[in-house]
């Protein structure tokens, strides 16, 4: 059995697009190529907004500052960029005193803060197996805390706020979960997905988590309880990250990717032909809209 999305359209094209983030307020989405390089926004209807970082590769995570801001991962750490302003700068560069390799995904804490799976991302360049990543999260008034070690390629990364449930893609091994506690540490980590393709993850309104895969057209599902709910089939290609939008929160965002260019970039090999699009389609489960981190940028 499948979950449809209608009537999906292609609004952009990359060479291998990942991150992917929605300004609700402003209508815009937000991706990144992490090959071609930079950020780039994009109306619901494919027209262009702007670009920045366009000589900033490997940025996998892309997600919303309260005040309109674009944060992104990648080497050195954690980017953002006022796309009204022009300014930018860096939010966080080092953790206990020692610069940070990379950062790949992030997601919203529920209280101004975010959390963040760390990346090695000098042996994915170099196309070597990765050292082993961990979870942190980063508050709003700027501390950072280690929340779980021994991930072996932290990739999309979800916290369910009201369920208090922490989940983690393993890039090569499947998927995460974690109970959090009242202080936002977590603990009874267990996995609930065997997937060698695990990348991105959004969560919708019923709380069911939507689970990409970097060879994978479809999206696999599962409810709050681990039970695996019906896949949801895609255009072409595999499926770097989705995201839900639009007023009532039914649009839904996917990128992708070619089916081999996951384990192409794995070996060191190079991508070059623009065969990565962002597509936009109507989901008939709304998505869950996140509370956003609140930082103060200088």
């Amino acid at each position: 059995m499948q979950a449809a999305i209608e009537a999906f359209d292609r609004i952009a094209a990359g060479t291998y697009i990942e991150g992917l983030a929605i300004d609700h307020l402003r209508d815009i989405v937000w991706y990144s190529d992490v090959i071609a390089g930079g950020i780039h926004g994009v109306k619901p209807d494919g027209t262009r907004v702007a670009s920045f970082n366009p000589d900033r590769r490997w940025t996998g995570g892309v997600t919303m500052n309260a005040d309109g801001a674009v944060l992104s991962t990648g080497e050195g750490g954690i980017m953002w960029n006022d796309p009204e302003s022009g300014r930018s700068g860096w939010l966080l560069r080092e953790i206990d005193g020692q610069p940070i390799n990379g950062i790949n995904e992030m997601a919203p804490d529920g209280r101004g803060g975010l959390f963040f799976g760390t990346l090695d991302i000098a042996s994915v360049i170099k196309g070597e197996p990765a050292r082993p990543t961990a979870i942190h999260r980063m508050t709003a008034s700027g501390e950072v805390i280690q929340v779980a070690g021994d991930i072996g390629f932290t990739n999309g990364l979800m916290f369910d706020a009201g369920r208090r449930r922490l989940y983690c893609n393993d890039t090569f091994r499947g998927t995460w979960a974690f109970d959090v506690a009242d202080d936002l540490t977590a603990s009874n980590r267990r996995m609930i997905l065997d997937k060698e393709d695990a990348d991105g993850m959004a969560l919708d309104a019923d709380h069911n988590l939507w689970i990409t895969g970097f060879r994978s057209n479809a999206l696999t599902r599962l409810a709050p309880d681990g039970t695996r709910l019906a896949d949801c089939p895609t255009p072409g290609g595999a499926i770097t990250q989705v995201r839900f939008g639009g007023a009532d929160m039914r649009d839904v965002y996917v990128n992708s990717v070619p089916v081999d260019g996951g384990d192409t970039l794995k070996e060191g090999g190079e991508i070059t032909a623009r065969n990565s699009f962002l597509y936009r389609g109507r989901s008939g489960t709304p998505g869950l809209k996140l509370d956003l981190p609140r930082f103060r940028l200088d």
